[in-house]
């Protein structure tokens, strides 16, 4: 897609140095730039590279004046904020982007699935008896719908994603690709004999409006009930989610996190990569976790900000990890102490 400085300052409302006409059909870092793509410039420690990007359109803020010549062919468009007004024209460009309807002819649609206006489904997707597919969601390449399983307005699934029977997607959900939605729990009761018998997991999935799940990541179904993914969560990459568990809305979690069975989260919690929470705990709103730490208990306590394994709050752990890292010389100490007493002892022996 090839769009002009001119419609790009009319989208911004932004003011053009330069060659109106310029016609840019990608997207590019100002370090980086290349001929016919579009750049901006918002911070200060990047302005250098304004000189010599190549670039053909950079946007920039209003009280940005070049303290020498920009290169040939370089246009600039002055906005209020130049990384806000970049942020627009990708929201502008993913939109184009999923600008897609229709049903491809190898996709496979049960005649008892429900497929609304200005829907678009893949290649070689499947969609099983039942599922509703609502107004505007795009269900990309070799997906797998199951049966029951309802998609909101809006929605975006990434290729290869698979979202199992009796599941439920809200509006403008975006679920990347790999992921799977409603596989079975984690669930085995041992019996007389030392073996495990299998805990059927009957529950579903419910993902809330406005949530956002990462590539390959894994949310189990619930026993009974439903895991829960409130609105506004943002899931990574590479995330196990057990069954159960309910996530609350607009809480972050980083990638490689696994969180165990029937533990709730709270609402605008924080969570780094790699922690582990095991099941049927409680953490509260606002709760921060650091990266790599390991929560063995519920934490009541709103906006805690916790990190370690186990976890505890961050300042008494920064406190304790300065002790922790004298330990070699704080060991010499107490064996240089020890042969002093051991020379002070053998001294009153004699």
């Amino acid at each position: 897609m090839k769009i002009s400085a001119s419609q790009i300052a009319q989208i911004l409302g932004g003011e053009i140095i330069g060659d109106a006409s310029i016609e840019v059909s990608g997207l590019s870092k100002i370090d980086d730039g290349k001929e016919h793509t579009l750049s901006f410039l918002a911070n200060p420690a990047y302005t250098e590279h304004i000189y010599t990007t190549q670039a053909s359109v950079v946007i920039v803020g209003s009280s940005f004046a070049p303290e020498r010549n920009l290169p040939e062919g370089c246009t600039l468009i002055k906005v209020a904020d130049p990384y806000a007004g970049f942020a627009k024209l990708l929201e502008l460009y993913n939109k184009i982007k999923h600008d897609k309807e229709g049903v491809d002819r190898s996709a496979s649609v049960h005649p008892e699935a429900k497929i609304s206006d200005k829907v678009y489904v893949g290649p070689l997707t499947a969609i099983e008896a039942g599922a509703e597919i609502a107004a505007g969601a795009k269900i990309y390449g070799q997906c797998y719908i199951g049966e029951n399983v309802r998609i909101g307005a809006g929605t975006i699934l990434h290729p290869g994603v698979r979202i199992l029977a009796n599941c439920e997607i809200g509006d403008d959900c975006v679920i990347n690709a790999g992921a799977v939605i409603g596989g079975d729990g984690f669930g085995f009761a041992p019996n007389s004999e030392n073996n495990y018998n299998k805990v059927a997991q009957i529950g579903n999935v419910i993902l809330e409006n406005h949530v956002e799940i990462g590539a390959n990541t894994t949310i189990d179904r619930a026993t009974l009930g439903s895991t829960i993914i409130r609105r506004g969560a943002k899931i990574d990459n590479l995330i196990q989610i057990a069954h159960n568990v309910e996530i609350g809305e607009n809480t972050v979690i980083a990638s490689q996190t696994g969180i165990a069975g029937s533990t709730k989260i709270g609402r605008n919690c924080m969570i780094g990569g790699q922690v582990g929470i095991i099941g049927h705990l409680t953490i509260a709103d606002g709760t921060k976790i650091a990266a790599q730490s390991g929560i063995g208990s519920s934490i009541t306590r709103t906006d805690s900000v916790l990190q370690g394994s186990p976890a505890f709050q961050i300042g008494d752990y920064k406190r304790s990890y300065v002790g922790y890292r004298r330990l070699p010389e704080l060991m010499k100490e107490v064996q240089a102490m020890k042969e002093e007493l051991a020379a002070l002892k053998r001294s009153t022996e004699i």
